[in-house]
């Protein structure tokens, strides 16, 4: 049995960790003097519910390397000898190098270990590292074995296409995203940023006036990058409008030839720190 684990960042629905058994290294966040732990102390809807009334910006803070050995060792305990751990971009958190640290000192505690562990630099964010761990579990369910999933993460990892819009733009200036300048610009012309990642980090490579346009952006760019042999499924995300996610899914279906699942799944309170309310995302395999 191979053990599959991530950050929270990973976003992905209660139902599939609980369907594939897959455990979550939770992210904290500091919510005006509070610390709470992503998934575990505070869900995504109290959070999106409470976010307008905060009196100060929120931040969050990776998994400690604790979080992770202790999901490494509750696996070794089950006699399992292969883990696998995939991780959110290394280019926007430490929770890459926090894993990297779980293991080693695994390894400096029980020296004779057979144990194989994998860390996965994802080089995504939210539901693109997601991807890379329900098709990991997909794959460990039709009986690929360990070295081949994690030749599949280290191949694929940077074909994982991200598309995400934000409602307001003021997140994306408080976490770094964009400034102060094209904020402005933006707001005056009622553009909505449309963002990817390259190199590992959140790089702005579209805009679009209004929410049709960024959901007709989605669909046209799907049907140009598509990778119709690996993308046998779709992941959309979105923060506080559900309705949004659903629309986008629709298009899919009536515009493209797609036949594989598309899911919709809320992103976690984590992403949602820096994307606000009303974000829309996209993930699947590119060309």
């Amino acid at each position: 049995m191979i053990k599959i684990m991530a950050d929270s960042t990973c976003d992905l629905s209660d139902e599939v960790l609980e369907k594939y058994d897959i455990s979550l290294a939770p992210l904290t966040i500091n919510i005006d003097g509070k610390t709470y732990k992503d998934r575990i102390d505070i869900q995504p809807d109290d959070f999106y519910g409470m976010m307008e009334a905060l009196a100060e910006f929120p931040t969050t803070g990776m998994p400690s390397p604790a979080e992770y050995l202790k999901i490494i060792n509750e696996a070794v305990e089950d006699g399992i000898k292969e883990i696998l751990c995939i991780c959110m971009s290394s280019g926007t958190s430490g929770s890459y190098h926090s894993a990297i640290l779980a293991k080693d000192y695994f390894y400096e505690e029980s020296p004779e270990s057979n144990v194989k562990i994998h860390v996965v630099d994802s080089k995504c964010m939210s539901h693109g590292s997601g991807w890379l761990v329900l098709k990991s579990a997909m794959m460990r369910e039709q009986g690929a074995t360990f070295d081949e999933i994690v030749a599949f993460n280290e191949k694929y990892k940077k074909k994982i296409k991200h598309f995400l819009s934000v409602d307001d733009l003021d997140h994306l200036i408080k976490s770094g995203r964009l400034t102060n300048a094209s904020a402005f610009i933006g707001k005056i012309l009622m553009l909505k940023p449309i963002m990817s990642m390259k190199d590992g980090k959140g790089a702005i490579v579209g805009k679009e006036r209004g929410l049709k346009r960024v959901l007709k952006h989605y669909t046209q760019e799907f049907m140009k990058r598509n990778n119709k042999e690996m993308t046998d499924f779709i992941i959309i995300g979105y923060t506080s409008d559900i309705k949004v996610a659903e629309n986008l899914k629709a298009r899919i279906q009536l515009e493209t030839e797609f036949s594989g699942d598309i899911y919709i799944m809320q992103m976690g309170v984590s992403v949602g720190t820096h994307v606000g309310l009303g974000a829309i995302s996209m993930f699947f395999v590119e060309k």
